[in-house]
Formats: structure tokens, C-alpha cells, sequence
């Protein structure tokens, strides 16, 4: 990621992208697995649907527990705000119309497989990431900076690890995963 000195306000986005060799609907099953999603995030410890939910479905709720070393820990709970099965997932965290962030998947079937995006928006509403830059205002674009960083770095992993598990059921033939 390249510097672009952004600020808070300008909610910052970033993206990765993977190609994985299964189809979307493969893919689908693990990206709409919430609860796998910890096991692929230094961050994320737990996530657990809300509303006696079991998946995800346009308007269900999450709570997502986190960890950081420099921010603590904490809980959000997370709203689906987009859902079409083997496509996009995303969810807007806190008050779905003044998200504190927006995540997305975008599943698009690519060469006999998929093109899998992860996508995330930082803002508008405020977060823990809030208070940083309230301590230290002159830092704010370093502070955004350092953080998207940080972002992007664990949604590669997630990725990679979705890619990983994707791919090893296509080729072992496992009919779910």
C-alpha cells in the first residue's frame, strides 16, 4: 500500500484480490462462514450471529469480538447490508446507515474459477481508531496510514487462507467444506 495521506474523514478504503481454482459456489461457502473467519485473522477472535440466526442473510446481525496489541480489545456487531449468494457478501459494522467501517466480499466466476475481492471502508462514524487520533490529531494521516496497512496485510492472509481451503476441497473432492 502506498502512502496517500488520507485522512479519517476521507474514509479510506483498501482491497485484495485472489484468483482461486474452484467455482464461486465453493468459494461462497466459505466466505459466507463467519465463524471461519477468525481462524484466518490474527485480529478477529470470535464472531457469533445474533437473532437466532445461523448464516447470513440480508439484514442479520453479528457480534465480532476483536484483539490488538495498540487498540485492546473490543466488540462490534455487524449488520449484512448486501447478500447474493455467490457473489457479494458485506456488512456495515455498528449503525448500518453510519458504519464505523463497511466489509465486502465479491465473488466473480474468472477463467474456470474465482476472483475473490475483499474490501473494506474505514468510517464514516467513528471507531476505536477515533480515539488514536483524537490523542494525537497532528498524527491522524500516519495514524490512518499505519492502520490500513494493517488491513490490508490480514485480509491477504485471509485470502491466502480461503484460497488454501478452497482449492484443497476442490481437489480432494470433498462435497462440502
Amino acid at each position: 500500500m502506498e502512502w496517500t495521506g488520507a485522512r479519517y474523514a476521507d474514509k479510506p478504503t483498501v482491497e485484495v484480490h485472489t484468483w482461486i481454482a474452484t467455482p464461486p459456489e465453493q468459494v461462497w461457502t466459505l466466505v459466507s462462514d463467519i465463524e471461519l473467519m477468525p481462524r484466518t485473522s490474527s485480529e478477529l477472535q470470535s464472531v457469533e450471529w445474533l437473532d437466532g440466526r445461523t448464516g447470513p442473510a440480508l439484514g442479520a446481525r453479528f457480534i465480532g469480538r476483536s484483539k490488538h496489541e495498540a487498540l485492546g480489545e473490543w466488540a462490534t456487531t455487524s449488520h449484512i447490508v448486501e447478500y447474493e449468494p455467490s457473489r457479494t457478501l458485506a456488512w456495515a459494522v455498528e449503525d448500518p446507515l453510519n458504519p464505523t467501517a463497511i466489509w465486502r466480499f465479491t465473488l466473480v466466476p474468472q477463467d474456470g474459477g474465482t476472483l475473490l475481492r475483499e474490501w473494506m471502508q474505514m468510517g464514516p462514524a467513528r471507531s476505536g481508531l477515533s480515539f488514536a487520533i483524537d490523542r494525537m490529531p497532528e498524527k491522524e494521516q500516519k495514524i490512518v496510514f499505519v492502520r490500513m496497512r494493517e488491513f490490508e496485510a490480514n485480509m491477504t492472509v485471509t485470502l491466502e487462507e480461503i484460497k488454501k481451503l478452497a482449492e484443497r476441497a476442490h481437489t480432494s473432492g470433498e462435497a462440502s467444506l
